[in-house]
């Protein structure tokens, strides 16, 4: 190979790495989300768009009781497995956010929050599958029957 095709190689290569990141640039889409001493979500279902590439979930607590009487945190699994990683999260405790550990059903977590508490998870949207179906919930003992909701992906 001659030196004027290395260099002309090397200058293509380089032009081409300026515009990939442009192709595949990350989207971080930010969603919010209240759990309160009714022990209520303030949303009922999120939704992700298509093209985000992460999300960033944030978790507050505007209640006035601590997280050892009326924590919350949130999950997302499948729909199909919510019940059975909700029930083995009460089995998990508090020092383990009332989640199973190392649970592969687990998409995301947060961890348990109380009273004037915010805390938030980011995790790939390569975890979810279009038009997949999704539930979200709080795994604190007892919370999760209505503390419930549904997360759309694209």
């Amino acid at each position: 190979m001659t030196i004027s095709r290395i260099l002309a190689s090397t200058v293509l290569l380089g032009a081409l790495s300026v515009f990939a990141p442009l192709t595949h640039a990350a989207k971080t889409c930010e969603l919010t989300i209240e759990g309160n001493d009714a022990m209520q979500f303030n949303k009922t279902s999120l939704a992700v768009a298509a093209d985000c590439t992460e999300v960033k979930l944030t978790l507050s607590h505007p209640g006035k009781l601590p997280a050892s009487a009326m924590g919350h945190n949130w999950v997302l699994t499948e729909t199909s497995v919510f019940q059975a990683v909700a029930t083995a999260g009460m089995s998990a405790g508090l020092p383990n956010n009332y989640v199973p550990k190392d649970d592969a059903r687990i998409i995301a977590h947060t961890k348990v929050i109380g009273a004037g508490e915010t805390t938030s998870v980011t995790f790939p949207t390569s975890k979810l599958k279009k038009g997949g179906d999704y539930t979200f919930f709080c795994s604190f003992p007892g919370h999760w029957s209505v503390m419930k909701g549904k997360l759309t992906f694209g």
